[in-house]
């Protein structure tokens, strides 16, 4: 009686542990499948483009329900002349809903590929509140007037009344309003509140609102590309706060011309960089920046730019994701003085994941530059990658535990911004 118990129990804890297996393994399935699928399909216009997905699902496209589409096969879409967007509805083994995919029918766009350094100078769509924190007034008591009322992340854009432009501006309305309370207009995550806040004095009888404000970022990157009509990209990534990590809210910038001057190499757990000289006058503006987004920094060139990017470098066909392929490839980066191309290895693509940034995995096979910077570094960000004469995308990022070792955007992805 007592092995016959002990016997129930291990087949209970059996099945238990084989339901458990199996289900584990139909999700991991599952992911697998959803992650290999990019969420959009670009075709160039005018064009047919043979899709691979290699996955054992069905779609059905917008625009004809009545028409089921194998997809573990290669499959032949034909692009009209203009530019367009449809919908497909993905079903695993044409059952389980697995993902919908956007197919966008694109411009057929040359790009030149530039790989030069620029200096960025943006400022901040109002001021961004970085954090708030407290300090002692001329009695030792502790004031923090912003304090559960600000946010980091916010962005102060007016205050009583007034339209703000930059945070000396808050300062010296705060230090000369005998602590008079005042009303803040703040952007948080796209919604405008209003925010009463009273200055308090600090020990020398100044008066401080107790918050550390941020309303600029400046550094060094890489133009990508340069196109028909005087629009660049560059970084492949958004310019984000240091502090919060957020993306900034653009209200204005600028590039610089700009010389790297001096390269630390990268090392395991120790990132190298570019450094550069930037002179932030007038004469050395060779762009404005119009747009930060999550896939790069973008805006228009300026004669000079053109002139000395677009007459050494010709335009190239970009290559949509299903035209690109693990293998060797190349990237345009200016290391001495002049922009190179140099050897690397794209080891691994997946165009359905999520971080748009890390869709492409590369490693630096060049022994030159292997030798000049150890791999990656930063600064290089938006360097183009170029695959058998088509435009790929752009670098931008170092793997930190091995510079040898980075990531790319794909350059269809860049210019959906």
């Amino acid at each position: 009686m007592k092995t016959e118990k002990i016997r129930q129990r291990y087949l209970l804890f059996l099945y238990v542990f084989l339901g458990f297996a199996i289900g584990l393994f139909c999700w991991a399935t599952f992911a697998y499948y959803q992650s290999s699928v990019p969420s959009t399909i670009s075709i160039k216009a005018g064009t047919s483009e043979e899709i691979n997905l290699r996955v054992p699902a069905s779609g059905i496209l917008s625009t004809d329900s009545e028409t089921i589409l194998a997809l573990n096969q290669p499959l032949t879409i034909v692009a009209g002349e203009t530019t367009s967007s449809y919908q497909m509805r993905l079903k695993l083994f044409g059952l389980l809903p697995l993902k919908d995919v956007d197919i966008q029918v694109i411009e057929n766009t040359m790009l030149t590929p530039v790989g030069r350094p620029i200096g960025i100078y943006v400022k901040t769509q109002g001021v961004l509140v970085v954090d708030t924190g407290s300090f002692e007034g001329a009695g030792g008591d502790k004031h923090a007037p912003s304090e559960y009322k600000l946010q980091s992340g916010d962005y102060l854009t007016a205050m009583d009344g007034v339209a703000i432009n930059d945070k000396k501006q808050i300062r010296s309305y705060v230090e000369n309003g005998n602590g008079e309370e005042i009303i803040f207009q703040v952007s948080r995550k796209d919604e405008l509140i209003q925010v009463k806040i009273k200055p308090e004095p600090d020990e020398n009888n100044v008066y401080k609102m107790g918050a550390w404000l941020r309303d600029s970022a400046q550094g060094i990157g890489t133009m990508t590309y340069i196109d028909n009509q005087n629009r660049f990209g560059a970084l492949g990534h958004g310019i984000n706060d240091m502090d919060t990590g957020e993306l900034l809210k653009l209200g204005s910038g600028l590039l610089y011309h700009t010389e790297i001057v001096a390269v630390k190499r990268g090392e395991r757990g120790n990132p190298g960089e570019l450094t550069g000289v930037i002179e932030y006058k007038p004469d050395q503006v060779s762009g404005v920046i119009v747009d930060n987004t999550v896939q790069g920094i973008y805006g228009m060139a300026n004669a000079e730019m053109l002139n000395e990017y677009t007459l050494t470098s010709p335009p190239l066909p970009i290559a949509l994701k299903q035209e690109v392929s693990t293998g060797p490839a190349q990237i345009l980066c200016t290391i001495n003085g002049e922009a190179k191309y140099y050897d690397i290895e794209l080891t691994k693509l997946t165009p359905g994941k999520d971080a748009v940034n890390r869709q492409i995995s590369l490693e630096v096979t060049d022994s030159e530059l292997l030798s000049l910077t150890g791999g990656i570094v930063q600064g290089m960000s938006g360097a183009p990658i170029i695959q058998n004469g088509r435009f790929v995308g752009a670098v931008t990022h170092v793997l930190v535990q091995d510079s040898t070792k980075g990531y790319g955007i794909f350059i269809e992805d860049m210019l959906a911004h």
